[in-house]
């Protein structure tokens, strides 16, 4: 039956018992599993579709989480990591090797800047940087030794949407492995597979788990052979996540729905009433006409997230009094859960970045990064009120 994906996150796979199955996807709290064949013991080793043999390798709660999110994206499959920068290492290290070359988009996560950067100083990966502006900018940067075209959509912190159908043809064009971070899109606004996208990773610690309690990734694979190099890669070097983590997160992906729906609605809203404040410069959320990328959201997207970033008129010190003066909303380095969450990016998630490369990804000095939750409107509103007074 082809179902919405509204009820795809509710309905995930269940072991069968003998006359029954769970409703919900039992913890499978097991580091190892015994076996009475060693043939099939020395098989499961070696694969991870052989069964089940030590959870680093694979275990039956994180398969279900792998085979939720890979029907999700559509996929081939999926690989479940310890953290969003677990899966974020894996899709870059999995491919990569010294003298390699990758393109990527300048308005990129934090942790992704400092991850490339570590390959560039350690394993000599070179890395260009284009705006994700024109897809002609992929052919324009292509070098001989050009392996991977790195993008992120909806882009942390100051939302910019990539034209995904047309960068991603032009990275097959120039025969890339095209890989894509959609945290802040989740599979439920856009599947960049279907857009010919080879690997989809998210940070499960956001929208995914959406609660605040967990700690994880996920790579999904848009055809066997990935996926199979992939595992392998992770498993060996053990960014594997742990079953509870992975059982935690299918109760999170189970409202996805219904809380990006609200995470979305909110958001644009906040959007509307931030452009009209006096103390703020410039609002940066696709679903405001004025956005740069408001056209390609609304060809790409279904909906346009639940981050909002504004720039505030007073600077750094403007931005380090609104986080200062804010109640209701919590003052955090994370993003996605039900609660309102604020950051001034310069300082915390992006102080890796230098003012030149944080003017090229669009951060003001006093940025400011809101993930709006769930809450009432006007209860967020009257505390953002206060704190830009």
């Amino acid at each position: 039956m082809d179902q919405h994906p509204a009820t795809r996150v509710v309905h995930q796979p269940t072991p069968t018992l003998p006359n029954s199955h769970p409703i919900s996807v039992p913890l499978y709290q097991a580091s190892n599993f015994a076996f009475d064949d060693p043939d099939a013991l020395a098989e499961a080793l070696g694969a991870p579709d052989r069964g089940f043999v030590y959870s680093r390798y694979g275990n039956p709660t994180t398969r279900a989480l792998e085979e939720t999110v890979a029907e999700l994206e559509g996929g081939a499959a999926a690989v479940a990591t310890a953290s969003g920068m677990g899966a974020v290492t894996s899709a870059l290290m999995g491919v990569l090797k010294t003298g390699d070359h990758v393109i990527a988009q300048n308005c990129l996560y934090g942790g992704t800047f400092a991850a490339l950067s570590y390959l560039h100083e350690h394993f000599g990966v070179e890395v260009s940087y284009v705006p994700g502006e024109d897809p002609a900018e992929v052919a324009a940067a292509v070098r001989p030794n050009t392996k991977m075209l790195y993008l992120e959509t909806i882009a942390n912190p100051v939302t910019r949407v990539v034209d995904l159908p047309a960068f991603l043809r032009a990275g097959k064009e120039a025969g890339l492995v095209t890989v894509v971070d959609y945290t802040f899109a989740t599979p439920l606004l856009c599947q960049p597979i279907r857009h010919g996208a080879d690997v989809v990773l998210h940070s499960i610690t956001k929208y995914l788990g959406g609660h605040s309690d967990v700690t994880a990734g996920i790579l999904v694979f848009a055809d066997d052979e990935r996926y199979r190099h992939g595992w392998h890669h992770t498993m060996e070097m053990g960014a594997m996540i742990d079953p509870f983590a992975s059982w935690l997160t299918l109760r999170g992906i189970q409202t996805l729905a219904l809380r990006m729906r609200q995470h979305c609605a909110n958001a644009g809203r906040i959007a509307e009433l931030l452009a009209a404040h006096p103390a703020v410069e410039k609002v940066h959320y696709p679903g405001l006409p004025t956005h740069p990328d408001h056209e390609v959201a609304r060809r790409v997207l279904s909906d346009f997230g639940g981050v909002v970033s504004f720039d505030l008129a007073g600077g750094r010190d403007a931005g380090y009094a609104f986080t200062k003066g804010v109640r209701l909303v919590k003052l955090a380095a994370s993003l996605g859960g039900v609660e309102t969450m604020a950051l001034h990016p310069a300082s915390t998630s992006h102080r890796q970045l230098d003012a030149a490369a944080l003017r090229a990804a669009g951060i003001a000095e006093g940025t400011i990064r809101l993930s709006v939750g769930i809450e009432h409107i006007d209860d967020i509103w009257t505390d953002l009120s206060q704190a830009l007074a």
